[in-house]
């Protein structure tokens, strides 16, 4: 039996060190600067302004962390990015996944600083703690901004929305709606994959012209259409599959039992349900992510909640549904479906 030590508590204790530090490098630009080519941590400093005190210290750490390579010793020593950062952090990458990093860095970052708070009053640790405004009302306002951020935002669903196009059945339905589908990804990443579906992504009313954008982009206009829906108010479209990528979660109890159940309603006889989320293991000891992200949403929202394919089982149940079962996508993302 190996020794007992306490590498484990420290190492976790001072995580945000190493976290802050990759998350500064995003937000930086740093990876966007190594992307042409090495650089000297000299050139390095003077191409992100940086003071003269930050290097070698700051790319030595990343190099140590893991997000850089090192060529040559002292002053005349050149750096790169990894194959991962090269390919997810430089910011002109179609498979950039650092708009996620950098809103973490700008807004979760704080706020997690008071998750004591939030854990003993179970009440949100965001702007709507000191009377502020949510960051989704602000965005709303916004169009290029509301845009900019679900840009941002799709790196990190690409990847579960891929697998979920490659790994589930869609032959035998002709008809998907996608409820809160911002840009229409998941909608369009299943129709190119099943030319027979017809798609309709369904969002708030000023997500509408930017899905439609996205959609026609990707010629894919005469298969997926982007339509508004207030998807708390109204009911549902019919259709074969409804599916909610990274939605669900958002919210408490009694508004997933509504939304499972307007999806009950619009769906006929054979048709699914899919949600996408990063869903806890029924014993609630593996997913990490899921259960940290679990965390966040009470730093976000209060009573919202991350959920386990058994969780979700009993709500389709009671909404009518015969059956479910859960499909691993990618990491720790999973799609739960629900069968009527």
């Amino acid at each position: 039996m190996p020794p007992i030590n306490p590498d484990h508590i420290l190492r976790t204790g001072l995580a945000f060190w190493e976290s802050k530090t990759l998350l500064s490098a995003v937000e930086l630009g740093l990876f966007t600067a190594l992307a042409d080519g090495p650089l000297t941590a000299e050139q390095l400093r003077q191409r992100l302004q940086l003071h003269p005190r930050a290097v070698p210290d700051f790319p030595d750490a990343l190099l140590a962390l893991g997000f850089l390579e090192r060529e040559g010793e002292g002053a005349d020593a050149s750096y790169r990015n990894t194959p991962q950062t090269q390919r997810f952090l430089d910011r002109r990458s179609a498979d950039y996944v650092g708009g996620w990093l950098e809103m973490a860095n700008a807004r979760l970052y704080p706020f997690w600083g008071n998750l004591t708070e939030g854990l003993q009053t179970g009440r949100p640790q965001n702007e709507l703690k000191n009377g502020g405004r949510s960051m989704f009302e602000t965005l709303y306002e916004d169009p290029q901004r509301l845009e900019q951020f679900m840009d941002a935002m799709t790196g990190l669903s690409a990847a579960n929305f891929t697998r979920l196009a490659e790994q589930f059945d869609f032959s035998r339905y002709r008809s998907l709606a996608d409820i809160g589908g911002a840009t229409g990804q998941l909608a369009r990443f299943v129709a190119r994959r099943h030319p027979q579906l017809r798609c309709t992504t369904l969002d708030l009313p000023a997500v509408t012209p930017i899905a439609a954008r996205h959609i026609a982009r990707d010629g894919l206009a005469d298969r997926v259409d982007a339509k508004p829906i207030d998807f708390l108010a109204e009911p549902f479209p019919s259709t074969d599959v409804i599916t909610m990528g990274m939605i669900l979660h958002d919210w408490n109890l009694d508004v997933k039992r509504l939304l499972i159940g307007k999806a009950y309603a619009a769906l006929p006889p054979g048709g699914c349900l899919i949600v996408v989320d990063n869903l806890i293991d029924d014993q609630r000891r593996s997913n990490t992510f899921g259960l940290l992200m679990s965390l966040n949403m009470l730093i976000e929202f209060g009573d919202a909640f991350d959920y386990s394919g058994a969780d979700f089982d009993r709500w389709a149940r009671e909404a009518g549904f015969q059956r479910t079962e859960v499909i691993p996508l990618h990491g720790p993302g999973a799609a739960a479906i629900a069968y009527k």
